[in-house]
């Protein structure tokens, strides 16, 4: 809500700012004067900010009376857009600034990779030794892995108003070259493994104009053929011309673009999310909120800093002088770096803690009916304690939970999940194991990162909480899908947010970004949720026929489909993909008279095709052709099915199956096969 001055006038962007003092009421995205009416309305809010659990509802317009709109408990009359404590912070370089002088001489970044490339104990640099790196740029192209320089890279791009723009190659074998052409990179920073990519296709990246190598020596680059117009040199070379030769900063502005973010997203091209300092710093802020972490706590870097998860988590990290320590680069050697770095804080995804669960839970069952009996009793004891706001007995974690506290270190004290859903039932498991706080969020690209997260304290798994106290979230109807506002027993419809948190739009896509963000300001996510009781959002289904899966992987299901229809079995196809699940599975309604002519072939005897369906040589000759078309199309390694159930009945319009434009109705699809589905996945899982 805000109350001002200026009557009519129609934001985009609201700030949200509540007077008491002023004489008219903001409520959405119309000024409306104070009436009788409105002052108890304005009283009503009141009171319901009295009543609410971890969200408050207020209404979009006040001439509507529609109570539609859920803000955060934690700031419902303001959203937040800079730190309460630090309201002089506006930029990220301001935040670097702020933890320079208040941490300076605190472990900042920490690396165990040596020159040489052995490993060892970390080695750290201060907030203090970091704060004074100079590295010069402009379009800036970062093009390798976590390691400290990535941040030193980041944080002199935000010093100096230049725009990072972070390269990857898991958008596709040619996305990398796409970015930099679309958002005109003129300096890449990357190391000896992605040069040698950069080489392969320098000639079709005319922006170009230096390149800096990161753990190369100058002897290495000596030995690479001249480059007509780029500058190959190291990092360390810039790095020592930067001290030698200083410049003083050039500071950005709030409203200056901070960095561009490109995300898969749907089928085509990248698209790059353009991203300000006021919108990091807006979900940063926020965030600090319902998070509080302290300068005695360490943070392990391991989540790729291409992706704003990682990203922003960072800021978070440096706005309260937090340590950062970094993997050596290899996943199957993470746990080996969490030990020697004993974090406090562990930041991950869904397929990580899914991994970590059937570790514990396969341990627990070799280990043998007596300790898998102490196992069982000390976890009901402690969950139950926990359950119930007490602290579980000290003998439980000596007996039993420690070892496992040992896997990540022995001193995780916060865990968060996010990218994707994470089943209630692990989410649940590895709180009592580990002891700690354990939260899910929910977010995205276009919104800074946070839309939501479970609040501190709410012991309720299979949801993603109340919305960050940057932003604020409606729900919007979809009546082709059947989800209205006003469902019972709870709301449902598309999750649209709003806020000082919401990108600026997709670089050079007017188009796409009038697609996401409608004319009142609300970014719409294409994600279907619901409105479960005291303010607690879930996600229920996608609006669009996008998903993604458990790695975090988005996979558009049509652009599949189009694929697969290409096989010489394949009439029909429905591609799935459940969102606890890193695979894809398919039902195939089969063209008959080529399966026919194939069983011939092959000597098959049948009485039944529908029974011939189940035959496991039939399944895999079908997934075996499906096979050969997908690695054709060059669909990626995720985007393949790893299981289908083969039907010969074909999907109509009079099974439910298809619109009237003989389109796949995908909700009715889903409810249809839900046996086979399942039946899939335990395969997958049994295989």
């Amino acid at each position: 809500m805000h109350i001002g001055r200026v009557s009519g006038k129609r934001l985009f962007q609201p700030e949200n700012i509540i007077n008491s003092e002023e004489i008219e009421i903001y409520c959405g995205c119309f000024y409306l004067p104070l009436s009788c009416s409105s002052i108890h309305l304005v009283n009503n809010v009141n009171a319901v900010l009295a009543e609410q659990g971890y969200s408050v509802v207020l209404p979009e317009k006040l001439q509507t009376g529609n109570w539609n709109v859920y803000r955060s408990a934690l700031s419902p009359l303001k959203l937040v857009s800079r730190f309460h404590d630090h309201p002089e912070i506006a930029t990220l370089h301001d935040i670097l600034v702020h933890a320079v002088e208040t941490y300076g001489d605190n472990k900042y970044l920490g690396n165990r990779v040596r020159v040489d490339g052995t490993v060892g104990e970390y080695k750290w640099m201060t907030y203090r030794e970091a704060g004074i790196a100079r590295l010069e740029g402009s379009s800036v192209g970062l093009y390798f892995n976590n390691r400290p320089e990535w941040v030193i890279v980041d944080n002199a791009c935000s010093a100096y108003s230049y725009i990072s723009v972070p390269l990857y190659d898991t958008l596709g074998p040619d996305a990398a070259k796409f970015i930099v052409n679309h958002a005109a990179v003129q300096v890449i920073f990357c190391v000896p493994n992605t040069l040698k990519d950069l080489l392969s296709y320098l000639s079709e990246i005319p922006s170009v104009r230096l390149i800096v190598v990161v753990g190369a020596s100058d002897d290495e680059l000596t030995s690479l053929p001249s480059q007509t117009n780029v500058e190959i040199i190291t990092y360390t070379r810039l790095q020592t011309q930067g001290h030698d030769f200083p410049k003083p900063f050039c500071p950005p502005k709030p409203e200056d673009i901070a960095t561009i973010c490109y995300t898969s997203g749907t089928t085509g091209k990248p698209k790059g999310a353009v991203l300000s300092h006021g919108n990091l710093v807006a979900n940063v802020a926020g965030q600090c909120l319902r998070m509080t972490f302290y300068p005695s706590d360490i943070y392990i870097s391991y989540l790729p800093l291409a992706h704003i998860y990682e990203r922003a988590a960072q800021f978070n990290m440096v706005y309260f002088g937090v340590g950062i320590g970094f993997y050596q680069g290899d996943n199957l050697k993470l746990m080996d770096d969490m030990v020697a770095l004993r974090p406090t804080i562990f930041f991950s995804v869904p397929r990580v803690y899914n991994k970590l669960y059937a570790g514990i839970t396969n341990a627990v069952k070799s280990s043998g009916a007596l300790k898998q009996r102490l196992f069982n009793t000390a976890y009901n004891a402690k969950k139950h304690a926990i359950l119930n706001g007490k602290n579980s007995s000290a003998m439980w974690d000596t007996l039993v939970f420690n070892k496992i506290k040992g896997m990540l270190g022995g001193r995780v004290r916060f865990m968060l999940t996010a990218a994707s859903p994470l089943s209630p039932d692990v989410l649940d498991f590895l709180r009592v194991c580990f002891g700690c706080i354990f939260l899910e969020a929910y977010g995205m690209t276009e919104n800074s990162c946070a839309i939501s997260n479970i609040d501190h304290g709410d012991n309720l798994c299979g949801h993603v909480g109340s919305p960050s106290p940057a932003c604020e979230i409606k729900l919007v109807d979809v009546p082709e899908m059947d989800y209205t506002s006003a469902d019972k027993p709870h709301p449902r419809g598309e999750i649209c947010i709003r806020g000082p948190t919401v990108f600026q739009g997709y670089y050079k896509d007017e188009a796409q970004t009038r697609d996401t963000i409608d004319e009142d300001g609300w970014l719409h996510t294409g994600d279907i949720g619901i409105w479960l009781p005291e303010g607690r959002l879930k996600i229920i289904d996608r609006k669009k026929n996008i998903f993604k899966l458990a790695q975090g992987e988005y996979v558009a299901a049509e652009k599949i489909e189009n694929v697969y229809v290409n096989s010489k079995f394949v009439a029909q196809c429905f591609v799935y993909g459940d969102s606890l699940k890193s695979s894809l599975v398919a039902v195939i309604s089969l063209d008959q008279d080529v399966f026919k002519a194939w069983v011939a072939a092959e000597g098959i005897e049948y009485k039944d095709l529908r029974q011939l369906c189940n035959d496991p040589r039939v399944k895999a000759a079908v997934l075996a052709d499906m096979t050969q078309v997908a690695k054709k199309a060059q669909l990626r390694g995720f985007e393949c099915v790893k299981a289908v159930t083969l039907v010969v009945e074909p999907f109509t319009m009079e099974n439910g199956l298809l619109t009237p434009t003989f389109k796949l109705k995908r909700p009715q699809a889903k409810a249809y096969f839900s046996k086979a589905i399942d039946a899939m996945y335990a395969e997958i899982s049994e295989s």
